[in-house]
């Protein structure tokens, strides 16, 4: 069975693609029977899917299937104002992550200023908790004292 379909080529993380009709069973870069067209999902031009509509055809007629991305690519080769809706989803798309992040700064922000706000008492209570520190320091030579008072006692049973 003869399939029209993607073949990547380009280098890593620059993927290109050439449309191609193939043998079902041959390797996804394998020998093609005839290139008809490419996808460079890396520009943002007319030039970003280029197909021969006949050679297309031609081949479906024969009994060629074309893949999922194929048939999608061909309808967007198609639409003229393809370029333009994508340029409206892109930037939609950007707008709503520069307010996420905006969103986000001002949530750093705040804690920020709570934290400020908070380490003010908390120098207050340290400097309270230490003539407490103090108090339990003279209780303790007492508790010496006893425990000494209490040791000579065994000493002498």
């Amino acid at each position: 069975m003869v399939r029209v379909r993607l073949s990547r080529s380009g280098g890593k993380k620059r993927p290109y693609y050439h449309i191609v009709v193939v043998d079902q069973k041959a390797k996804r870069d394998g020998k093609c029977i005839e290139r008809i067209g490419s996808y460079d999902p890396n520009l943002e031009s007319e030039k970003r899917i280029s197909l021969k509509h006949d050679r297309l055809n031609h081949w479906i007629n024969l009994g060629a299937q074309m893949t999922d991305r194929v048939r999608l690519l061909e309808k967007y080769s198609l639409d003229p104002k393809n370029l333009e809706k994508r340029q409206k989803i892109k930037s939609a798309l950007l707008d709503k992550i520069k307010q996420k992040k905006l969103k986000a700064k001002e949530a750093e922000a705040a804690p920020a200023e709570e934290t400020t706000a908070e380490a003010a008492p908390a120098e207050e209570t340290t400097a309270e908790a230490a003539p407490a520190e103090e108090t339990t320091a003279e209780a303790a030579p007492a508790e010496e004292t006893t425990a000494e008072a209490e040791t000579p006692e065994k000493d002498k049973v």
